[in-house]
């Protein structure tokens, strides 16, 4: 995940973006000889899937104390659009205090598609959608913390040869988002309970795609063929 840019994660319902998100609460706290950032999580949560229970889990996995990694997230809850959009100016006054690593918006569209629904609002929509978008951009740029967004999807009725690869899906925002954004990338479920993720955008990285599970502690290597985790570490 890198500093001082805004990373979106964009999938259907329990593809595991939310657990990726609560994973890198834990991992952005790990010494950076580690892979993390010895640092803060700032969480803001607009649909209501915070779990503080799940941060202990992930916690054991890296062999760190519960009280603390839970002492080191800040959580805040966004009710509507418009109080998400404050969020972050009570956000930027508090990187000021002490020091963060990341800031998590889960999921970042959620609440501007329920004020904001029908196509006569749909301008208002993206407007307002694009200006929350700036102002995370600008609390990267300013405190270099990275930004982690997850988006919803929705369908797409295909028509000719689309329409025979089953239903298609693209993410919520149109183009405001997909500019605002500089890595993106796109979860989706795999044969049981592996998934895969494949960058669908990105300045540094090529086009691919990785498999991993959600296990107890958090977001883990995909079994092999023989059933065990593979050897490289998913951080």
């Amino acid at each position: 995940i890198e500093t001082g840019q805004i990373t979106e994660i964009f999938g259907e319902f329990r593809c595991g973006k939310t657990q990726l998100c609560h994973t890198l609460c834990v991992s952005c706290q790990l010494p950076i000889d580690q892979g993390g950032g010895e640092s803060k999580a700032l969480y803001i949560d607009t649909e209501g899937t915070f779990r503080p229970e799940r941060l202990a889990d992930i916690s054991r996995r890296y062999n760190l104390h519960e009280e603390d990694v839970l002492e080191n997230v800040t959580y805040a809850r966004a009710y509507n659009s418009e109080h998400q959009e404050k969020l972050l100016t009570e956000a930027a006054a508090v990187f000021c205090e002490s020091r963060y690593a990341i800031l998590i918006v889960d999921s970042a569209t959620g609440l501007f598609r329920t004020d904001y629904s029908g196509r006569s609002e749909l301008a208002d929509r993206q407007q307002a959608l694009n200006r929350f978008l700036r102002k995370l951009q600008r609390i990267a740029d300013e405190h270099g913390v990275a930004v982690v967004i997850t988006n919803q999807v929705m369908s797409t009725p295909e028509s000719g040869a689309a329409a025979f690869m089953g239903p298609q899906v693209k993410p919520v925002g149109g183009h405001v988002i997909s500019h605002a954004s500089q890595t993106r990338l796109h979860f989706r479920k795999g044969k049981g309970e592996n998934r895969i993720c494949k960058v669908y955008d990105s300045p540094s990285l090529p086009e691919g795609e990785a498999m991993f599970a959600i296990g107890e502690g958090g977001i883990v290597d995909a079994p092999d063929e023989n059933g065990s985790r593979g050897s490289r570490g998913f951080r």
